[in-house]
Formats: C-alpha cells, structure tokens, sequence
C-alpha cells in the first residue's frame, strides 16, 4: 500500500498523468474482474453441463449394463468411443471392471467407492485417466442383486479445457486492448479536464512575471469555474488594496510635503542667524514655537497614517466597552482645546464590542472637528441614545457638495483649508466604525452648523446582565 501510495503521490509525475494512471489502472482492474469472474462462470457452467450429460449417460445404460456386469452390458466399444466416455464399474468391495477392449481406464478414488457402498447418490470430480489426461468423473450407484456397484462414467477433457484457454486467452487479450484504450482515454479526460486549471497556474505564472492583475477567462459552471471566480475575486480585492495603498502613499506624500518645507525654512533660517545675527529680536523664539506647532502638526499626521494603514478587521475584546467611558474621557481631553465653548451632554447607556483605543480616537476626532469649527463662546452638543452618538455644533457647517466627501482621505473643503489639521481625522472616524459594524454619516445640524451621526451596534445593557435577566430562577 504504501508502494502504492509513494508511485501516486511521485513528485516527478504531473497531476494529469497520475489521473491517467489510475483512470487506466481502476478500468484495467474492473477488467480483471470482470475476466476472472466470467473464466470462473464459464468454467462452472461447463462442467455442471458435462456432469449432468455423464450422469444422463450413466442412467440411460446402467439397465443394459445391469443385465450382464462382467461383459459390460455386451455394449460395443465402438458405442463408448463415438459417445467419447470411459466407461467402468466398482464394486463395494473395490472390485474395478473395465470395458472390454478399451485401453484407457480410470484411475478410481474413495469417492465412486462410496457411492458403489451407500448405493444412493452421486458424485462427480476431476480425475486422469491411464494416459495421465485430465477427465471429468461421474459415478452413480448400481444395485445387482447380489452385489453394490458404481456405475462410473468419464470424458476426456481436452475439447472442454481447449475450449476454456481460448475463452481465457480472449479474456486477457480483450482486457489487455480495453486497459490501453482505457488509459488513452483517461489521459485525454485529464489533459482536458485540467485545462482550466493549467490557464490558471498560466495565469498566477504570468502575474508573478508581469505583476499585471489580468483576471483569467471564466468557462462553465462547475468546480473549476467556481475556483476561477474565486481566483478573480481576490484579484480584484488586490487590486483595489493594492490602489487603495497607492494613494495612500500619493496623498501621504503630498501633505507630508507642506510640513516639512515649512520646517526646513524656519531650520534654515535659525542656522542663517546662528552665522550672521540676521533675525530682529524676539522672531527666533516666534520660530521655535513656529517649528514646535509643524512638529506636533507633523507628530500627528504621521499617526493618522499609521492608524489608516490598519485595514485589518477589528478583534473584539473579551469584555465589552461602555461607550459612556469612551465618551467621558474624550470629552476630558478636548474641553482643554476649546476653553470658551459650551458643552451640551447627554449619555445613555451603550455596550458594544470592541477596542477601546480606537474608539476613543475616533470619538475624540468627532469632537475636535466640532471644535475645530465652533465660533467663539458657541456649544457643542454631544447626545448618546440608543445606538446613534451625534454631535452638532453652531459653527459654519458643512456646503452641500462637500457632504459626500467628508470621511474621504485627505479632504479639506475651501472653509476649512484654512485651518490646521490633516484631513484625516474624519477619515479615521469612519475607518473605526465601520470596522466595528456600524456607519456615520454627516448632515445640517438643527443648532445652525455640522451634524455628524455614528451608529454603532450594541445593547443598553452589559452582558452580564443580559445572561442574568435570561437565566430562569432556580426550583427550591
């Protein structure tokens, strides 16, 4: 088996050819059986024959025989011969009477003295005769009056065994060209049932050369097509990552620019004063606090990107989170940027899963665009019910045609491009809560400026009571 296993699974055979080798070897198996078993059928059916003609001899010619046992029944030897049998009698106590001018005898055994013993049934074997020839046996009992006897009648089996071996040789030749044609066969049903999956490793081959995304070509409805589409879906979702990477970096690139020219201006301009004393009093502080504002500026840029390249999906916690906590220490967080605004709250109870941390940014990114825009002295609503948080502030708000694109990349409408900021942080927002199986969307807030809502799927209890309100009380 393992020889067997090891000829299968060769690394020096391609598939199609082991498909072939053991379609070729599974019909070639059947044909054996088949062979085998028909040999074995052919066989039994002849020799049940042959016994069943010996035995309706034997009946036919036991009275004339019984007339006159030492003579044989006074039949002549002509007769036996043209029946082609060899004809002879046993007696109970193994007393063998052969027919009269007959060179060929039997060579008798315990079975035709049984019968010529118990004088009841029949037997029937395959014996020699004197020249050592295979002959087919059959004994019937012959009650004298005196004696028992068994009136035993064979046939050469040459003609039966000749008839058999062209039997069994057509068989193995028959089988022999049917395996062949077989194995041709399989060999033309694997190369074309491989074929699709040959374009396939084609097709990986040439995006591994090219590093073009080129789906293959889709034929049918069956096992192979559907690994094909399978295979053309994952194409598209590289290639959609693999664009979505590339802006990325063209975006990144582009704003990391601005940052970094401005710095390397003040840089030099400090280096140029270290050398010369051009600067009046007081501009190098202005621009060490310049330079310490783009570094911060620059600081949190960097992680935003950071924290957009994460496409992965979010791995809930163990635990879950109350977003009244979240919203508490964002809220912590970003009153200290907006000393002068008012904030309106109201928090029921959410419980979701999820993590805490980029939650909180994307919290905090909603709050810090409210205040980014809020005018001075103005309020910022922030309300938690049921599973919608909204914040709204009294600020500009947001033009109509700058809606749809608010949460894209690097988005800065013409209002806002002269404030600070990355355009980022909304993006962040809608990366994390759509990763946590909810959706946020911006609108006009009653209050006169930016609404901006975020669903995000939980219950207003925590799971531990859940489990508890569902568990029946116990039968005392």
């Amino acid at each position: 088996m393992k020889r067997i296993r090891a000829f299968f699974t060769s690394a020096n055979r391609s598939l199609q050819q082991r498909l072939a080798i053991a379609i070729a070897l599974a019909i070639a198996l059947a044909v054996a059986v088949t062979g085998v078993a028909a040999y074995g059928l052919t066989l039994v059916t002849v020799n049940n024959q042959l016994d069943a003609e010996l035995v309706n001899v034997a009946n036919i010619t036991s009275g004339a025989l019984a007339e006159d046992l030492e003579n044989m029944g006074g039949i002549d030897t002509s007769t036996w011969r043209a029946a082609n049998v060899i004809v002879m009698l046993v007696r109970s106590d193994n007393h063998t009477i052969a027919m009269p001018g007959r060179q060929l005898t039997l060579e008798l055994g315990p079975d035709e003295l049984a019968i010529a013993r118990l004088s009841h049934g029949w037997s029937a074997r395959t014996g020699v005769n004197s020249a050592g020839g295979l002959t087919r046996i059959v004994a019937v009992p012959l009650v004298d009056q005196q004696q028992h006897y068994a009136l035993v009648v064979g046939r050469p089996l040459a003609p039966t065994l000749a008839i058999l071996q062209t039997t069994g040789l057509s068989l193995l030749v028959f089988g022999g060209v049917g395996a062949a044609i077989a194995a041709a066969i399989g060999y033309v049903i694997a190369k074309s049932g491989l074929q699709p999956i040959r374009k396939l490793t084609d097709a990986v081959l040439s995006i591994a050369a090219t590093n073009k995304l080129t789906p293959v070509e889709i034929h049918g409805d069956d096992e192979i097509a559907d690994l094909g589409q399978t295979f053309n879906r994952m194409l598209k979702a590289l290639e959609s990552s693999r664009e979505r990477q590339r802006q990325l970096i063209a975006d990144a690139g582009h704003e990391l620019r601005t940052p970094l020219t401005s710095m390397r201006t003040n840089v030099e301009l400090l280096v140029a004063d270290e050398r010369q004393g051009m600067l009046p009093e007081g501009a190098r502080s202005e621009i060490l606090r310049d330079v310490a504002a783009q570094l911060g500026e620059f600081t949190q840029l960097v992680g935003d990107l950071v924290q957009l390249s994460r496409e992965e999906t979010v791995q809930p916690a163990p635990e879950a989170v109350d977003l009244r906590e979240i919203i508490d220490h964002a809220l912590e967080r970003v009153k200290r940027r907006g000393p002068g605004l008012t904030w309106k709250v109201h928090l029921d109870p959410l419980y979701l899963v999820g993590e805490p941390d980029a939650l909180e940014r994307a919290v905090t990114n909603l709050l810090d665009n409210a205040v980014k825009f809020s005018p001075a002295g103005g309020t910022i609503t922030v309300e938690l019910i049921g599973d919608r948080l909204r914040v709204a502030d009294e600020g500009p708000g947001i033009a109509d045609e700058d809606l749809p694109h608010v949460f894209e990349r690097f988005y800065r409408s013409e209002h806002a491009r002269a404030t600070t900021g990355s355009g980022l942080g909304l993006s962040i927002v809608a990366q994390t809560i759509q990763a946590h199986g909810g959706w946020v969307k911006a609108g006009h807030a009653p209050e006169g400026g930016a609404e901006l809502i975020a669903r995000l799927p939980g219950s207003p209890t925590p799971p531990e009571e859940t489990v508890e309100d569902d568990e029946e009380p116990a039968a005392f």
